[in-house]
């Protein structure tokens, strides 16, 4: 997991001439902001293009974030075709075969289907994700990009982009380096900064939009209903997320609305919504490391975020990982969008497709063939990740009926399973499955509502079902609509 150290790095060979561009002009082919996990993964794919890369991170420690800890199967299969998939080596990463999903006080487990894109005449393979703890895989992909001849690394804090004098390209970006103004210049700058990014409004005027926190813990040698099952928790309370992140740590993230009463500084803030309202609802088995962290008081919080992407137009710029992108954490899919956009985005800047990057013209073309293709992959995952928090999170009797019923569908099993298992392991990407299952939930809550109720009651019966689903409507259609626009 070893790291370069801070300043400037670089695995090539000085005497090269697009080493001695980057050294001594600051010129390269391609800017990437960002050297966490878009950013180091788009560098090395990139660099094994035979591009020339400078990629530029704030600070080279290892990050210390309490998401983008658990990469679904569909996002492993994505560092395979990066060829790095090695990066998930030596940093204690737990197997995660599915979720483990608990209401109230029943239970229902969700697998992975089988991976039948993968499977051979002499076995049929199972999906696997992993989780870990996230700053050591993003400490192996930077160490994946120092040895790679075409990049050097740069730790310096970029604050601004340099443009032509018509303000209408991107040249590069200057930043500051210990303290001194810097300089690079590329045909290409690729902006991943993160969530809180910088230059998100060069490409789009939409702001994330987040309504809840998760506020996190790291329980410690606490033992799990189901082993190696990411775990959701959900009932008269708020969704709680719980997944081993290594050998003996577990993460447990508590999502808390914002706005939430229980949860204001006047009825005793955070920590007392999760002892007095969260806490008693847990597995027995799982209270009192619950209770040990909360009393330890490292209780950290993120922002629950949801940007649907726009159009990369401006030239000489991409945007991209949760700078153009974002979905509720709920599923975890963060990283299995990030790291099939490298995939795609690779692709499509090839020498194959784009021979010279400063055809701008031609990379503003690929840009939007990334914008449109890229929905393949994300369009489920954002969209489920939004309906499904919706639902978990239910405020209303409509809500409530569907979340009764999507629990109910899911202890169905068989393709009542397979089918949303594969959605939210980023391995099913077609659309019509989702809008398949979430409404087959929906139908389900007009049976739910309608077969225990005597007939003097059925129109006032059949009225609620019809709300119920006009509600399903509201839950899953607006999220498609917002990944459809630019």
């Amino acid at each position: 997991m070893d790291c370069p150290p801070p300043g400037v790095h670089t695995a090539t060979d000085a005497t090269s001439e697009a080493a001695v561009r980057r050294i001594d002009h600051h010129e390269a082919d391609v800017v990437v902001v960002g050297a966490g996990v878009f950013g180091a993964a788009i560098a090395v794919a990139l660099a094994q293009q035979g591009r020339s890369v400078f990629l530029l991170e704030r600070s080279l420690k290892e990050p210390d974030r309490i998401v983008g800890e658990l990469m679904q199967p569909g996002g492993v299969r994505a560092l395979e075709i990066l060829g790095l998939r090695h990066c998930l080596d030596n940093i204690d990463a737990v197997p995660v075969n599915g979720y483990h999903v608990i209401f109230n006080d029943r239970s229902t487990t969700i697998p992975y289907p089988k991976d039948d894109i993968r499977a051979t005449s002499e076995r049929i393979q199972t999906a696997t994700g992993l989780s870990f703890h996230h700053g050591r895989f993003v400490q192996q992909l930077r160490a994946a990009a120092a040895k790679e001849p075409n990049i050097t690394i740069v730790e310096t804090e970029v604050d601004g982009l340099i443009k032509t004098g018509g303000h209408s390209q991107v040249l590069g970006v200057k930043s500051v380096s210990a303290g001194k103004r810097d300089y690079f210049f590329a045909s290409l700058t690729i902006v991943a900064d993160g969530y809180r990014s910088k230059f998100r409004g060069e490409t789009t005027t939409r702001k994330p939009v987040a309504k809840s926190k998760f506020w996190a813990l790291e329980l410690h040698d606490v033992p799990l209903p189901a082993v190696h099952f990411g775990h959701v928790l959900f009932g008269c309370f708020s969704p709680v997320l719980l997944y081993q992140i290594g050998t003996h740590e577990t993460r447990a993230l508590v999502d808390v609305p914002d706005g939430l009463e229980a949860a204001q500084s006047a009825n005793g803030g955070v920590t007392h919504y999760m002892k007095n309202h969260v806490l008693p609802q847990l597995p027995p088995a799982i209270q009192p490391a619950f209770a040990e962290s909360l009393d330890r008081g490292r209780l950290r919080c993120m922002p629950n975020s949801f940007l649907p992407a726009a159009a990369n137009r401006t030239p000489g710029l991409i945007v991209a990982g949760d700078a153009l992108n974002m979905r509720h954490p709920l599923t975890g899919g963060g990283m299995t969008v990030a790291l099939k956009d490298v995939v795609l985005l690779a692709e499509l800047l090839s020498p194959s497709k784009v021979p010279d990057l400063n055809n701008t013209y031609r990379v503003l073309e690929q840009a939007k063939a990334f914008h449109w293709q890229r929905k393949r992959h994300s369009f489920v995952i954002n969209v489920l990740a939004q309906a499904l928090y919706t639902l978990f999170a239910a405020e209303d009797f409509y809500l409530e009926t569907l979340r009764r019923s999507c629990f109910e569908y899911l202890s169905m099993g068989g393709a009542c399973v397979d089918g949303p298992a594969g959605l939210l392991g980023g391995i099913i990407q077609a659309p019509l499955v989702l809008v398949y299952h979430f409404f087959a939930v929906a139908l389900l809550s007009v049976w739910i509502l309608l077969s225990p109720q005597p007939l003097w009651r059925l129109l006032l019966t059949l009225i609620e079902c019809g709300a119920v689903l006009i509600k399903a409507c509201w839950v899953l259609f607006p999220y498609m609509v917002a990944e459809l626009t630019q």
